[in-house]
């Protein structure tokens, strides 16, 4: 009997195998939130980084071969290449900004679809009109804050470099304010037909509440027989 009852001491209480199994489920859940941070912050970036080099080289070496002609194309094809050399991002621009065929692969996806469908960079006038992932998945806006008027950024395409100025900056405005895409943005500094880009991007940082709106205007058309334009080559 004596020895029933100190087997029976000895025995965790209900109170303590349930707290065991709650700090067990705690620490279960924590492993899983971090890895499912770690996935976020660093795995989506590796992998789309990797994804938007191929696109990259891809683009470069069909250009180099003849393969792709310039004019219209479809949802999620790559058809040009975003220099912002003071952030030194290189960035592939595919068609549309669909988060599974575009941003989410690493690269910037042009309005070019339905309602938002702004001009490309050819056009005689128009705003070139740009969205990209600030935070995950490359996020190659994510500093694009940082760029001050007189900044530099270049989109090549097959056949030419179209050299843009920076301008000015909205820090934030609504996700439904489709006017920044306009072809004279009404609270950008410009006050009539040019050639512009617009680059667009959610904010605050790992959030979507709002959007952030860089403008640019061109100052240079170069082919590209004529090599690169001095902003890339500083």
């Amino acid at each position: 009997m004596e020895a029933r009852r100190r087997a029976r001491a000895s025995r965790p209480s209900a109170a303590v195998v349930f707290s065991r199994a709650v700090g067990e489920v705690f620490i279960t859940a924590g492993v899983l939130m971090l890895l499912f941070v770690t996935y976020q912050l660093w795995w989506t970036n590796v992998r789309a980084h990797a994804q938007a080099d191929r696109e990259a080289s891809s683009l470069q070496d069909d250009w180099a071969s003849g393969k792709r002609n310039p004019g219209a194309f479809s949802p999620g094809q790559g058809f040009a290449i975003l220099h912002i050399p003071k952030l030194d991002v290189v960035v592939p621009i595919a068609e549309g900004i669909d988060s599974k065929k575009v941003l989410d692969k690493g690269m910037v996806g042009h309005y070019g679809e339905d309602a938002l469908k702004t001009a490309m960079p050819d056009a005689k006038t128009g705003n070139f009109g740009l969205a990209g992932h600030r935070n995950t998945h490359g996020e190659p806006f994510r500093y694009i804050n940082r760029l001050q008027p007189g900044d530099s950024i270049v989109v090549e395409t097959q056949d030419e470099y179209f050299v843009y100025k920076m301008a000015s900056i909205l820090p934030v405005t609504s996700p439904s304010n489709v006017s920044v895409l306009d072809p004279v943005p009404p609270d950008s500094t410009f006050t009539g037909p040019g050639r512009y880009i617009t680059l667009t991007t959610c904010t605050p940082e790992f959030t979507s509440k709002y959007r952030m709106i860089v403008w640019g205007k061109m100052v240079e058309e170069r082919p590209r027989s004529k090599g690169k334009p001095d902003a890339l080559v500083e």
